[in-house]
């Protein structure tokens, strides 16, 4: 999986915004806190406020917040309304690629790094991220030394 910087910008930025409370927060103030340039983050935040994970506040004590709570925003929830599917096949979804015999079979292998991705990704929350607490399942998968071998 390659993950985009614009993916990166948007999870730190709305972690952040977790960990100021949920928001609002200004993104002059959210990219100097993430050396993150402000124009691509302020067009990362109207993506996301498309797709409903934060809401903008008008005014002088305005900003960017969390649209729902960040225990109900999965890294997924900000992956797909940015750079779409979780895993595809030459632009394709897994489940509709066709190959002939004999790499027939390669479809159920594209199907399952989907559903791994999907594991890590759909159990995984901004609040997670924020307050440092992953869920068992997901802190398991870092503890092995190959997890950490660039390979």
């Amino acid at each position: 999986m390659n993950v985009s910087a614009k993916v990166d910008y948007a999870i730190r930025a709305l972690v952040t915004i977790a960990a100021a409370g949920g928001g609002p927060v200004k993104a002059e103030a959210l990219a100097a806190s993430q050396d993150i340039p402000v124009n691509f983050l302020e067009n990362i935040l109207g993506d996301l406020r498309r797709a409903g994970v934060v809401a903008t506040l008008r005014g002088a004590e305005g900003g960017y917040r969390l649209a729902r709570p960040a225990s109900e925003i999965t890294l997924a929830d900000v992956i797909r309304p940015l750079d779409g599917p979780l895993a595809a096949v030459r632009g394709v979804r897994p489940e509709a690629v066709e190959y002939a015999a004999p790499t027939e079979h390669l479809q159920d292998v594209w199907v399952a790094v989907r559903a791994s991705l999907r594991s890590v990704l759909e159990a995984v929350t901004v609040q997670d991220v924020a307050t440092g607490r992953l869920p068992r399942k997901v802190a398991r998968l870092t503890e092995s030394e190959d997890a950490w071998a660039p390979h």
